[in-house]
């Protein structure tokens, strides 16, 4: 199962207000395991930055002048991310985004439901508390001490771990089975308890065994190793 984690960094809130993405993060799991591959381009917005989001992110107009706008990057990162499942802290946000940007370039848009919501999970297993990607990654114990600023690939990173965590921890199935019980290439067969192919020697000496049986004698009919069928 392949599901890209991703984060994006925007000029604002709203798209049908002007707003624009500036950067996209994205890292790859495979049967909830990282494979070293990732995404991350940074995008000119064609506008101006606002103060507050370039609080949030840092990235300036200098910085954005030369990088490529949307339409240049489009095709790669819809090839990177191919028929994945999307997950994102708070979905939403980032879905929006996306689709407008696509939407300006005549892509088709991507479905809502390929996201999956790792806010609404947090929210459901810990309801009251907070939610924040900084909040999770102090109750699951993650360092996210390099995010002195939002970045899109740090994030997606450390959301990567975050996300394993609210699922059940970094291998929730323990890699034994792949998707659907079948072997795929690149995937080790799947495991399942045998039988010995020879029993192993009884432990028990015939000297013990009748012993044991003696002490049973002791405890009358209804005892419970004399009744059991």
């Amino acid at each position: 199962m392949r599901e890209i984690v991703l984060d994006t960094e925007t000029t604002g809130f709203e798209p049908e207000e002007g707003d624009r993405l500036v950067e996209i993060g994205a890292v790859e799991l495979f049967n909830h395991l990282p494979t070293g591959r990732t995404y991350h381009q940074y995008v000119n917005p064609q506008r101006n930055m606002p103060q507050a989001a370039f609080e949030v992110h840092g990235l300036g107009d200098d910085f954005l002048a030369d990088k490529p706008v949307f339409a240049e990057i489009a095709t790669a990162f819809v090839e990177f991310i191919g028929d994945a499942r999307l997950v994102i802290h708070n979905a939403s946000f980032d879905m929006k985004f996306l689709n407008a940007e696509l939407g300006w370039v005549r892509m088709p848009p991507i479905p809502m439901d390929r996201a999956i919501d790792t806010l609404a999970i947090a929210r459901r297993k810990f309801p009251g508390a907070p939610a924040s990607l900084d909040a999770l990654c102090r109750r699951f114990g993650i360092d996210n001490s390099a995010r002195t600023l939002h970045g899109a690939l740090l994030d997606s990173e450390i959301l990567a771990e975050v996300y394993l965590q609210l699922i059940g921890g970094r291998q929730p199935d323990f890699g034994l089975a792949a998707q659907g019980g079948t072997r795929t290439k690149g995937q080790s067969e799947v495991w399942r308890p045998r039988p010995r192919p020879v029993p192993l020697a009884p432990r028990l000496t015939e000297a013990e065994a009748e012993a044991h049986a003696a002490f049973i004698r002791t405890l009358g009919d209804a005892a419970l190793w004399s009744t059991r069928g």
